[in-house]
């Protein structure tokens, strides 16, 4: 099986400084549908794993969240993809196993797909994403898009021997030209 699995705010959709509230606020990075049809296209599973914070902090709740994940699943099919699942945290504590930097959401991902995460492309646009993908033996891959530029700049060594793509439709064009690992 190749598995993919995505952070959301910055990678799939545009990242806001004051978290993405409602469905009107989640808006496709250009090109990353259509990157993310053509991995399905390939054979790729695609799996999300997003910390979701805004809801414990009281921004939005969890049906305003299940409304922005309907909107990007419908957008995806409409660009010919299929997003598998959604995985999230909701909760602040950093201590939370679940929450990124920790893998907890990642092992879960491996643990719910029966698969091992070993050689499995984590796509991210941030050192939490990094630090998971690297906790749970899986392979990160950094975006310059969302927080990712500002990543590279400001934790270089965090981003160390950690490839980095323009968007997640470069991550695409890359991860196409690999060999089948079945």
């Amino acid at each position: 099986m190749k598995l993919l699995i995505l952070d959301r705010d910055g990678v799939i959709n545009h990242d806001s400084d004051d978290y993405i509230k409602s469905p009107e606020e989640w808006l496709p990075l250009p090109g990353s549908l259509e990157a993310i049809a053509r991995l399905n296209h390939a054979g790729y599973r695609v799996v999300v794993a997003t910390n979701q914070s805004g809801i414990s902090r009281g921004l939005f709740d969890l049906e305003t969240l299940n409304l922005i994940h309907r909107k990007m699943h419908r957008m995806v099919q409409e660009a010919g993809g299929l997003i598998e699942a959604v995985f999230f945290c909701p909760d602040i504590d950093e201590s939370n196993p679940y929450r990124k930097p920790n893998p907890g959401m990642l092992l879960e991902i491996g643990r719910r797909l029966n698969c091992s995460l070993q050689g499995v492309p984590v796509v991210g646009d941030s050192v939490r994403d990094i630090r998971a993908a690297r906790a749970a033996n899986a392979w990160p891959l950094l975006v310059r898009t969302g927080k990712g530029a500002q990543t590279l700049i400001q934790d270089a060594e965090s981003c160390a021997n950690v490839a980095v793509f323009a968007d997640l439709a470069a991550v695409a064009d890359y991860l196409l030209t690999l060999p089948d690992h079945d």
